[in-house]
């Protein structure tokens, strides 16, 4: 500003660009001779007015407010996930009314609040040393406990145990109930015989406490996995599962051979079972055959001997009635023409024939010796 002012021939006077000798401000302007008005083509003049001022601070006191106001609504919307509850601390005191999934307001600053969840969720307490009755010291690596916590439980077990209910309720009992258990039995029996029950057996410890300490608070499940046990300890454990299972493979081969051997005995029994009911099939079927033969000729012989009855009876009839109609014959006569009629045909007589006409002739003579055939 001074340079510029000494090139304008040191015109200037007072302040670095101040007013030229005369002038005098008037309405707010810098003039000379008492003309309210500024030097024709003179830039350097500045304007002093309010109005641009003004402006500039309302514009910085609207964005102080906007940005104040951007803040408190941060501080005071937040979103709850669905399967959450949140419990709302002021001053450090728990309110009672806990809140549900979605957007939900609170005085920011005063007002807190913790999210908790009451769908099934799973807690992990990792690395748990534990000691067996015979001194070993095993570390467990992993814990998983698998629990939900009812919606009407959570104001009392946030009142009673905090929002990290869970450290208490779980994390330290599971540590507790393990070395109960551990201390209790020998390596073998943790580390292979009883493993099977370790995880049952923390189950139902930690829900018996909880029904009485924490209603509400339910465990689903409690998984465990093998203890890390130090390593000669553990190189003998693998020696004796290979021994035991080469023994199972023996074993098991040993069933093989005893299946195999027992296939082919009922093989054997199931061939001849079949060769004998095919052969008592065959022995029926010739029984029956032999049956129906013999069925046949009954029926046939019956027949033949209704028809040689039929014959006899029709001979002797007429016999009778001949002899009837010869009542005028003699005695002797009659009985040796009635022997020679019987014995009239010796090649095509039978046994029913003879014995008719002997019956005939001794019909006929029975008084005389010498007339029976």
């Amino acid at each position: 500003m001074r340079e510029v002012c000494e090139k304008r021939g040191k015109e200037l006077s007072g302040s670095p660009c101040g007013r030229r000798p005369g002038l005098r401000r008037q309405g707010g302007n810098w003039g000379g001779g008492g003309v309210g008005t500024h030097e024709a083509g003179d830039p350097f003049l500045p304007h002093l007015g309010g109005t641009r001022m003004n402006m500039t601070q309302a514009r910085v006191l609207v964005a102080a407010v906007v940005g104040l106001v951007v803040v408190l609504l941060y501080a005071s919307i937040h979103k709850i996930e669905e399967g959450h509850l949140a419990v709302y601390y002021r001053g450090g005191a728990l309110l009672t009314s806990p809140s549900g999934p979605g957007y939900h307001i609170m005085l920011p600053f005063i007002t807190t609040f913790r999210s908790v969840q009451t769908t099934l969720q799973t807690d992990e307490v990792k690395n748990v040393p534990c000691g067996t009755s015979g001194g070993v010291m095993i570390y467990i690596d992993r814990i998983e406990v698998v629990n939900m916590l009812a919606p009407c439980a959570v104001f009392d077990i946030v009142r009673n145990y905090t929002a990290d209910y869970d450290k208490t309720l779980i994390f330290n009992k599971i540590h507790h109930e393990l070395n109960q258990f551990c201390s209790a039995h020998t390596l073998q029996e943790v580390y292979i015989e009883l493993f099977d029950q370790i995880d049952e057996n923390l189950k139902q410890a930690l829900q018996k406490d909880l029904n009485i300490m924490a209603p509400g608070l339910t465990i689903q499940a409690v998984r465990v996995t093998k203890p890390k046990i130090p390593e000669a300890i553990r190189r003998n454990f693998e020696l004796m599962e290979a021994e035991k299972t080469k023994l199972l493979i023996a074993a098991q081969k040993q069933k093989v051979v005893e299946k195999e051997a027992e296939t082919e005995r009922k093989k054997a029994v199931i061939e001849a079972e079949k060769i004998a009911q095919v052969a008592k099939i065959r022995f029926q079927q010739k029984v029956m055959e032999k049956e129906t033969e013999k069925r046949i000729s009954e029926i046939e012989d019956a027949a033949f001997l209704a028809r040689e009855k039929a014959k006899a009876d029709a001979e002797y009839y007429a016999a009778h009635k001949y002899a009837t109609s010869n009542k005028g014959t003699t005695v002797l006569h009659y009985c040796l023409w009635s022997f020679s009629i019987a014995r009239s045909f010796p090649t095509q007589r039978s046994l029913i024939q003879d014995t008719f006409w002997i019956k005939i002739a001794a019909s006929a003579c029975p008084s005389l010796p010498h007339c029976q055939p």
